[in-house]
């Protein structure tokens, strides 16, 4: 499976990782649901900075599982 030392397929930190990758998942539909939301007072209001903010953080919330993902697997060697 591992060709060298730039190997990039490591099962063991994605077994590890996926009961986080699942709690990040739920908290992605969190940030999915405030995203559409904040979208919309976007759409309405645009002059508000704030609601803007809000959206950028729901986007870092919905990719919170391909995050969690990727720092387990690069902290568990091949």
């Amino acid at each position: 499976m591992c060709c060298g030392d730039d190997c990039e397929c490591r099962p063991l930190g994605f077994l590890l990782g996926l009961p986080f990758a699942f709690l990040s998942l739920l908290l992605s539909i969190v940030g999915v649901i405030i995203w559409i939301v904040g979208l919309a007072l976007t759409c309405i209001c645009p002059c508000c900075l704030c609601v803007t903010i809000i959206v950028e953080l729901a986007l870092g919330l919905i990719k919170a599982p391909i995050h969690v993902m990727e720092w387990f697997t690069s902290k568990i060697p091949c």
